[in-house]
């Protein structure tokens, strides 16, 4: 079946999802509760989109469509108060970050929908292990071959959002080292990575994608795993590498600094993407990883290597008259305070490790910071 056609939306535009933590209020442990939490959500109506994930102990959560920071974070506060309320009437805590710290794979339940009986038949055990946790953001593109050049010219930048989000210090009960431990769990896919250098939706459509399916590997879009990935049905690129953040304003702040980035590429004052940029893509990808905002880059233009965390700093430098445009200056403010001052949640969750030494003192602080925001 060929690709279906890219449907074109309104440029700028953006969306965001969310994959949560269902925590047991008594013990901190993930809880197989997604039936009976989306149950008792869909008695009444839902400030956004609620559906099951992979695994019974995690849930995600869709904003609509807005162009603007404010109503934007207002959604998603209101759907956080929504998750909440109706966790404390189950006895079931909601959480952010991109692991838990200390849930057994093995124990995790595949929710009974058949894509996902499908894909854990495909990957066995992989898919039990694929319980952690990301946002995703989309943002809306004018043209088909405006979001594939969105989506190479973005590969530079890939680095400031994982960094930027990381969540995910510890796993199976012990500090990985990595402030992103989720997305070692996401390079385990076949189809995960980049996506392939292509600048013309024809060529990507009736070319690669063709050649794809006629391999019998994959179906459709949702059969790649890519850290960026366009999805014509909506009109988007979708960007896939964050954690989940600790809070809803952060998850906010990342997808607003996504957009403003994307306003600045299409004045396409930068130089144009090329399969070179992709050289150091890999090692750029594994020190934000590894090292969070401390790790180092290498800008595929210049061949020069800065730190994350600089460079992230002079993007928002960049980006200032865009963030005024687009009403988002809050937000862009939010993200320069992480990268400059207070760290990302990984670090977050180090400081909170090391008070209490416990990690299910990680999980009490991660479910505190989605109650009570920044």
């Amino acid at each position: 079946m060929p690709l279906e056609t890219f449907k074109a939306s309104d440029s700028l535009t953006m969306g965001v999802e969310l994959e949560l933590q269902l925590v047991n209020s008594y013990d901190l442990d993930l809880s197989s509760s997604a039936n009976d939490l989306l149950e008792l959500l869909h008695r009444k109506p839902f400030p956004g989109v609620v559906t099951p994930e992979m695994t019974q102990s995690m849930i995600e959560i869709a904003t609509g469509i807005h162009t603007e920071h404010g109503p934007l974070v207002a959604q998603l506060q209101e759907i956080r108060d929504t998750l909440v309320n109706a966790g404390d009437r189950l006895n079931i805590e909601i959480a952010g970050g991109g692991t838990h710290p200390f849930q057994r794979w093995f124990e995790q339940r595949i929710f009974s929908k058949p894509r996902f009986q499908e894909l854990s038949g495909l990957y066995g055990y992989l898919a039990k292990q694929f319980t952690v946790f990301g946002q995703h953001v989309h943002i809306g593109c004018a043209s088909a071959d405006e979001a594939l050049f969105l989506l190479h010219s973005l590969n530079r930048y890939v680095p400031h959002f994982i960094a930027l989000s990381a969540s995910s210090p510890f796993s199976q009960g012990v500090d990985t080292l990595f402030d992103s431990a989720r997305l070692n769990s996401v390079f385990a896919f076949p189809l995960s990575g980049r996506a392939p250098f292509v600048l013309s939706w024809d060529e990507f459509a009736s070319v690669y994608f063709t050649k794809m399916e006629s391999t019998g590997v994959v179906k459709s879009m949702k059969d790649f795993y890519w850290d960026i990935r366009p999805k014509p049905e909506y009109g988007t690129i979708e960007l896939r590498v964050c954690d989940t953040p600790l809070t809803v304003e952060r998850a906010a702040g990342l997808a607003c600094y996504l957009q403003a980035l994307c306003r600045h590429l299409l004045e396409r004052n930068e130089p144009a993407p090329e399969e070179d940029d992709y050289l150091v893509y890999t090692y750029n990808r594994f020190q934000a990883c590894r090292f969070g905002l401390d790790g180092m880059m290498v800008n595929p233009k210049t061949r020069q290597q800065i730190s994350i965390r600089e460079d992230i700093l002079a993007t928002l430098r960049l980006l200032e008259p865009h963030a005024d445009a687009l009403k988002s200056r809050a937000a862009l403010e939010e993200i320069e305070r992480t990268a400059g001052h207070d760290g990302n949640h990984a670090t977050y969750l180090r400081r909170r490790f090391a008070e209490n030494g416990s990690v299910q003192g990680v999980v009490r602080a991660s479910v505190e910071a989605l109650r009570r925001g920044p």
